[in-house]
């Protein structure tokens, strides 16, 4: 169901809140369509940089989620990691990828997002079980109070610096982002992150090695 122009963030338009309707079944079909903009909309920060084919929201989520199921950790609850990276940025699919550079402040961030969340959770899915379980997975992470919400805030970090060098790399170089990298694996706090953060900052060191030593856009 196609619906209004909302607000214009960052330069995009994005759709008005879902109006609800008397039925539950045309109302969850409506989230279940609502969905696909998680697998259509860019990612701002790649698309910013002018990346060819950058990827999607879902793209990010679904790394992410199989990041959390490669975890060795035994005091984490896994299942739960998995089912954080999947709700995490589901928001998005009202308001969009939300960055820095769309001047939007944190406060209004989180309000839009919140917004979209609530009606998503109590217009499309009527309060449900599963909206609850959505809920209160969507509020955990947002939280950042409990391990596995900050173990998937980790992944989130990790999962653009894989993304970033994968950009380089198929670029041949010819494009640095070390702006993402600086911005992402100086903060990883669990030890298992910042063990495979490490490996990735030794591999990307070996590849700009391998680069022409003139490369302008080498990284210091």
């Amino acid at each position: 169901m196609d619906q209004p122009d909302g607000p214009t963030i960052g330069g995009r338009r994005v759709p008005s809140l879902y109006a609800p309707t008397t039925d539950p079944g045309v109302d969850r079909l409506a989230f279940f369509h609502i969905l696909e903009r998680l697998k259509t909309q860019k990612r701002t920060g790649w698309v910013n940089n002018k990346i060819d084919n950058p990827e999607s929201i879902s793209d990010h989520m679904y790394r992410m989620s199989i990041l959390a199921l490669c975890s060795s950790s035994t005091s984490l609850d896994i299942t739960k990691c998995v089912l954080l990276a999947i709700v995490h940025d589901l928001a998005e699919a009202q308001v969009g990828d939300i960055a820095p550079s769309d001047g939007i402040s944190k406060e209004e961030k989180r309000r839009l997002e919140a917004a979209a969340m609530n009606n998503f959770v109590h217009d499309m899915l009527h309060y449900s079980p599963a909206a609850q379980r959505i809920e209160a997975l969507w509020n955990e992470y947002e939280a950042q109070e409990t391990e596995e919400a900050r173990f998937v805030k980790d992944l989130d970090l990790l999962e653009m610096g894989l993304q970033a060098m994968e950009y380089e790399r198929s670029s041949g170089g010819s494009r640095n982002l070390e702006p993402f990298f600086q911005s992402s694996l100086p903060r990883l706090r669990h030890a298992e992150v910042r063990e495979w953060g490490e490996a990735l900052r030794k591999e990307r060191e070996a590849f700009w090695t391998d680069i022409k030593p003139s490369s302008q856009d080498r990284p210091q």
